[in-house]
């Protein structure tokens, strides 16, 4: 574990979605130096499933020796985020370190902020265990995964670096690395067990599957298989439409307003299309007449699964299984329709 030294005393960072997962794991981390705090998060009050509020966060941060000041932010709504910066330089002075979703920013603000702000992007090299996951993954999901202390202590490193230190895309493990530390072991859930690797870090599918073998672990995934044969309207895949097709109606499309394309591989590849964007609503094989809002690509087992509610939307994308090319917002109004699918117990 990287020890704190102190550098960041006195220092202000901005930190969205710091109500709980990485983001106050960093937010802890810099207390402890009696680092000045902004908990920028949407959650102010007690969410049902998942733990903490902005004030929860903030009363932690101040416990762990730092300042903090609790904001009410959706990162979506340019107005919160002005408001909380003037709050941030009224109660701080001006901020100087920040920490935002939005990695492909990194090279344009660095270059825009040169010699005043570093602006850098920091990836996990394994999946970390927050609440957000262990909903998304299920139960057995934590022993494949690091604790967000990895991420607190490379975030930590990164920001102990002069403003000259910026435009870097980095990895958790590589950063802690350059600082010494090579036990990995007390940042892991379960020790000894295979990690699961985080599918966002620019890595063939192929090679993933293939380490983590050779560490005894059965991957939650495997790379979509090509297929040369032609696309077959019959079996699963056509009852898995019928079943989309009983259940779509004026509403759900009035609510969805997308034109979807699937590219499916395998035993039962072929392309089709789902039309949630005109009248009733409609379903069939081949390319929508249209440009498709989305276009996703995944195996024609998978896809079964995912429509039967076996496999969970989110985790097919984040375990490689799913590609989604398009309109992320469109994807994830899809799982709305999943559900009434379950109901009708595809």
């Amino acid at each position: 574990m990287l020890p704190n030294t102190g550098k960041l005393a006195g220092c202000t960072l901005f930190i969205t979605g710091g109500s709980r997962g990485i983001g106050k794991a960093i937010a802890l981390k810099a207390a402890r130096d009696g680092a000045n705090i902004v908990i920028a998060a949407k959650t102010a009050s007690p969410h049902p499933k998942l733990p903490g509020t902005i004030y929860t966060a903030a009363q932690e941060v101040e416990a762990a020796g730092g300042k903090a000041l609790a904001c009410v932010v959706d990162i979506r709504d340019e107005q919160q985020i002005g408001e909380a910066v003037e709050k941030a330089v009224s109660k701080f002075g001006a901020y100087t370190m920040a920490k935002y979703g939005m990695s492909m920013c990194v090279l344009g603000m660095a270059e825009e902020f040169k010699g005043q702000i570093a602006v850098n992007a920091l990836w996990p090299r394994t999946a970390i265990q927050t609440a957000a996951m262990d909903m998304l993954g299920g139960d057995g999901i934590g022993k494949q995964c690091r604790t967000a202390d990895i991420m607190a202590d490379a975030a930590y490193a990164v920001l102990s670096q002069p403003k000259d230190y910026t435009g870097q895309f980095l990895v958790d493990e590589d950063v802690l690395k350059k600082e010494g530390i090579r036990d990995f072991d007390p940042y892991a859930v379960q020790k000894g067990h295979p990690l699961l690797p985080d599918f966002f870090l620019d890595e063939a599918p192929d090679d993933l599957v293939e380490k983590m073998e050779e560490h005894g672990a059965t991957p939650a995934f495997k790379p979509p298989s090509s297929s040369s044969a032609p696309p077959s309207a019959g079996g699963p895949i056509e009852s898995t439409f019928e079943v989309i097709k009983g259940v779509i109606n004026e509403d759900v499309v009035k609510s969805t307003q997308g034109i979807y394309q699937f590219d499916l591989s395998g035993e039962h590849a072929g392309v089709w299309f789902l039309d949630l964007k005109s009248g009733a609503g409609s379903v069939g094989h081949g390319e929508p007449s249209v440009k498709a809002d989305v276009i996703m690509k995944m195996d024609s087992s998978d896809f079964s699964k995912m429509f039967a509610g076996k496999l969970k939307p989110t985790m097919a994308f984040m375990s490689g299984k799913l590609r989604i090319k398009g309109d992320m917002t469109m994807a994830i109004k899809l799982e709305k329709l999943m559900g009434r699918m379950n109901k009708a117990k595809l």
